[in-house]
């Protein structure tokens, strides 16, 4: 949640991500389909919310994970269509194409080189009929062992308000940011510049400001509300007086006092351990 490894776009985006801040690195090469994106990212934190069932269980879990892809848009609200099918291939695809490499160490240990997300992504199909018609029977995806260790040994696991899947690539990145930085009722303040690099925006530093101004004023992020802090700086003693005012601005995001996380999706419908 704290560190921007998704591209922010529905279309492919070929220009990698860097972060590199507060002794984090982080390095994403996209694939020739583009960078994994903060929508293809609900394929993983549907598989995570699988392991963390199975582990509440006391079940064995292992990196292998088979499941119905109309389970999967059952639980993202994604409507059955064609068009999803392709989504999801398309998503499978880039989640398993995108290159990553990160100091960033899970279950105590580090990856040398690149990774991607998903070791392995194969769509299991059926045939019908004389015209030989394609019918998905499931998804079959293996984790990487970076985050299979981090769900699994670390149990960096927060959960998530359904209605995140409703929100815009911005706003998602915002509630992340809230639930992986706000501790219990205490607000986050963080300079917007400094903000845009954690939501990973490749807006200018203008546009995210107008961007964070209207996402304020709607009010809709679950569970938080956000606000910006404008303070002009003052002139140093003795240097000319500017052109411009220079305008420090703080962005606050504060926990709502009546906030209610719902129940977890139950995940239960056609749920198959891969063998």
């Amino acid at each position: 949640m704290a560190f921007p490894f998704f591209a922010l776009t529905k279309t492919a985006q070929m220009k990698p991500i860097e972060y590199h801040a507060e002794n984090v690195s982080i390095e994403v090469r996209p694939s020739q389909n583009g960078v994994a994106t903060i929508y293809d990212k609900e394929i993983v934190l549907y598989i995570a919310s699988l392991m963390a069932a199975k582990l509440r269980e006391g079940e064995p879990v292992g990196q292998d994970f088979t499941f119905t892809a109309h389970d999967f848009f059952r639980v993202t609200g994604t409507s059955l269509s064609a068009r999803s099918y392709t989504r999801l291939s398309e998503a499978l695809s880039r989640l398993q194409g995108t290159q990553i490499r990160t100091n960033i160490e899970t279950g105590g240990e580090g990856e040398e080189g690149y990774f991607s997300w998903l070791a392995e992504a194969k769509l299991a199909y059926s045939t019908r009929g004389r015209g030989g018609d394609k019918r998905l029977k499931a998804v079959r995806v293996r984790l990487c062992d970076w985050l299979y260790r981090a769900i699994k040994l670390d149990q960096r696991i927060l959960a998530y308000h359904h209605d995140y899947f409703s929100l815009g690539p911005i706003e998602r990145r915002l509630y992340e940011l809230a639930r992986s930085h706000c501790d219990g009722d205490e607000p986050w303040e963080i300079e917007i510049e400094v903000l845009r690099r954690h939501v990973g925006s490749n807006d200018t530093a203008p546009r995210f400001k107008h961007t964070l101004k209207g996402i304020a004023e709607a009010d809709e992020l679950p569970e938080y509300q956000m606000a910006l802090y404008d303070v002009v700086v003052p002139p140093k003693a003795g240097a000319p007086k500017p052109r411009r005012r220079e305008v420090l601005t703080t962005v606050v995001i504060t926990p709502r006092a009546n906030r209610t996380r719902p129940h977890p999706v139950p995940l239960i419908t056609q749920l198959v351990p891969a063998v």
